[in-house]
């Protein structure tokens, strides 16, 4: 959000090399790096896009995380799902404002942060977790970069397949390593015309979910995955960098059909 950073929040700081650090304001608390140190209330009360010297004389610039950037570096319970498949789920699943999301699991709620901020306080999120630590970190996580858990988001501890009859979704988020095993309960709670979307590893596993689709009603599905490779710019040469972020995961997408006639 606009206007000066304030004690609580996250803030990122940049070296000159680019390299990162995700920090959390106290008052009179202090960074210390490689580069040096630089106290906490030289940036309280200032604007994003700050440039500090430390006491040795390098040079932090300070700027709000993006998400992208909370994910890479926040606690982690179970693995994160990688900024560059959380976006695909988002517009592959066609996830808006208003949207209700029915979620399993949570794991360290790098897709439930990107899911909330989709649906807006007009939409909802319900997401269940069976593992009580990954639960409790996926709260602290949202907490940490919202300032709260917000109120549009259920955090459930448990089974998605003990979801209660009645609860209609606009879509469904799975992150398990056999999401076919809890279609007999989710796939009732998704409306007709609803969007399915699982992430998956291994070709195995998808093989087994897209399988299982048709006799509860979805059609149509595609799995794909998403290969990042960032590129070097500079006035002599432009190329790709030497690493890229490759295979991560597959990803499904499905949607329900109504009744047959």
């Amino acid at each position: 959000m606009p206007g000066p950073f304030v004690a609580g929040e996250r803030v990122l700081f940049l070296d000159v090399k680019s390299r990162r650090f995700l920090i959390r304001l106290e008052t009179g608390g202090t960074f210390h790096f490689h580069g040096g140190r630089v106290p906490h209330d030289d940036v309280i009360g200032r604007e994003e896009g700050l440039w500090l010297e430390t006491n040795t004389g390098a040079r932090v610039v300070c700027f709000r995380p993006r998400l992208a950037d909370f994910v890479v570096k926040m606690a982690r319970g179970a693995q994160v799902v990688y900024p560059k498949d959380i976006g695909a789920i988002l517009v592959e699943a066609d996830i808006g404002t208003g949207a209700s999301v029915l979620e399993a699991g949570t794991g360290s709620a790098a897709v439930t942060m990107a899911l909330a901020r989709a649906v807006g306080r007009e939409g909802r999120v319900v997401s269940y977790e069976v593992r009580e630590p990954f639960h409790r970190v996926a709260k602290e996580n949202l907490a940490a970069f919202f300032g709260e858990v917000p109120a549009w988001v259920d955090l459930r501890m448990g089974d998605v397949r003990e979801v209660p009859e009645g609860e209609r979704f606009d879509r469904l988020v799975l992150d398990l390593p056999e999401p076919e095993a809890v279609l007999p309960e989710t796939a009732p709670a998704l409306r007709p015309g609803g969007i399915l979307c699982s992430y998956l590893p291994t070709t195995g596993q998808v093989q087994e979910l897209v399988l299982s689709l048709r006799p509860h009603g979805f059609i149509e599905p595609k799995t794909f995955e998403v290969l990042m490779r960032t590129w070097h710019v500079e006035a002599r040469s432009v190329r790709p960098d030497h690493r890229m972020v490759a295979h991560t995961g597959f990803l499904t997408v499905a949607r329900k059909a109504g009744p047959k006639a």
